[in-house]
């Protein structure tokens, strides 16, 4: 990462002409981020570009369907992965399937603090999944070491196909609440999806990670209906109960996608739920924050080699209080993202483009926030790249970031 400084005197000049070269050189001699497993490469004897455009971590259509069949491919008898015991109940990989995720960058101004750093590794990870049985996969990684720290596991679940012969996919475990919508973990940019981790005060819930399940159907139409029941409360420790969930409340999301022709996509959500937030000051009783948020997306792809991508949602919540105990009632928070990825080649493209733009508006004012990503990559490899990315954040306070590292995975 490379971040630049506030816009204004002769150290932005200077600093803004170091940056720009930087950053045309890396796009002459580009890079891209990658989150995926190449283990499922190795166990089939394929390439990533069989189910990511043009590489990982962002899939094509093939690389849905498989994610969607279990991480199976079903022209491909599953017999010879396992271990043949003479038990037709047992599954037992012949080999674990295991990839491992390894990337690093350079940094200025990271945070708007006129800072260099080197971050690498700034992630490292280990990663796993498969088929069990003809219709039972898991999926799971391990952070090793993310910014320095044991992060630990994030995605961890069990995934059943056609459940009861009903058509219906059930995954149970955690995961990323806003993985029906957009996939944070399949996005190129280091910058986020800044309005799927929006929590108003001390509220504790997002449509970041969660535990819970979900319920997925895919129809012949081209819809697909998608509901699950979350916690609610991000990931955690259990207490002593070896509960996870902080209270008697469950929270319910549910989504419609429905497909147009073969390029355009558009759906809608909703997330219910209530959480009992405690007062930081100890002064007043714990209360019940209702809140709901919903809102439509819109996704656009010719041939993978233009993909727009666009989410906008609206969160309610009733009572929150703020960090330093002040309560606040009738909290409105709206905003969204919008994504254009350039493959010059599709999947076959060595280099590619990504712009992000990010808006946060809320009565809340610590959540506000507006920013504008350009993220160019190319691939050396097609499991290794170096990739470059500019941030020019515009509120709560404007300074550029820009940021130049490696991703690799295998």
């Amino acid at each position: 990462m490379i971040y630049i400084p506030k816009v204004s005197d002769m150290k932005w000049r200077i600093s803004s002409g170091i940056s720009s070269f930087l950053f045309l050189f890396l796009i002459l001699f580009p890079g891209q981020e990658g989150k995926a497993i190449p283990a499922f490469a190795r166990k089939y004897s394929i390439s990533c570009q069989v189910c990511h455009a043009p590489a990982m971590p962002r899939l094509k259509a093939f690389g849905e369907d498989f994610a969607g069949e279990g991480f199976r491919l079903k022209e491909y008898e599953s017999p010879r992965h396992f271990l043949q015991t003479g038990d037709d109940r047992l599954s037992l990989f012949r080999e674990i399937p295991l990839a491992i995720r390894l990337d690093g960058f350079a940094s200025y101004n990271f945070n708007d603090e006129g800072r260099a750093d080197f971050s690498a590794p700034f992630v490292l990870k280990i990663l796993s999944g498969g088929e069990l049985s003809e219709k039972l996969s898991y999926y799971f990684y391990f952070l090793l070491s993310e910014r320095g720290e044991i992060a630990g596991v994030e995605d961890a679940f069990l995934m059943y196909r056609d459940l009861f012969g009903s058509g219906i996919n059930f995954f149970i475990g955690q995961f990323q609440a806003s993985d029906p919508l957009f996939k944070g973990e399949l996005r190129y940019t280091m910058e986020s999806y800044k309005i799927y981790g929006v929590r108003p005060g001390n509220s504790t819930a997002d449509l970041k990670y969660d535990r819970g399940i979900i319920l997925e159907k895919g129809f012949d139409t081209g819809t697909t209906v998608v509901g699950q029941i979350l916690n609610g409360c991000g990931l955690g420790e259990a207490d002593d109960g070896y509960l996870f969930d902080k209270d008697k409340y469950k929270n319910f999301m549910g989504r419609i996608m429905q497909s147009i022709g073969s390029n355009l996509s558009i759906g809608v959500f909703g997330y219910w739920g209530k959480e009992l937030l405690p007062d930081p000051t100890m002064t007043l009783t714990e209360i019940v924050n209702d809140l709901n948020m919903y809102g439509p997306d819109v996704s656009l792809n010719f041939s993978d080699k233009f993909v727009l991508n666009m989410q906008y949602l609206w969160r309610q919540d009733s009572q929150v209080f703020s960090n330093t105990g002040d309560y606040l009632s009738d909290v409105n928070t709206r905003g969204g993202f919008a994504e254009l990825i350039f493959s010059p080649a599709g999947d076959r493209s060595k280099w590619y483009l990504t712009g992000l733009f990010n808006l946060v508006n809320s009565d809340f004012d610590d959540l506000d926030y507006t920013s504008g990503t350009l993220h160019a990559g190319y691939l050396i490899r097609r499991n290794v790249r170096i990739v470059t990315e500019f941030t020019q954040v515009v509120e709560p306070v404007s300074y550029g970031k820009i940021s130049a590292g490696f991703v690799s995975a295998f």
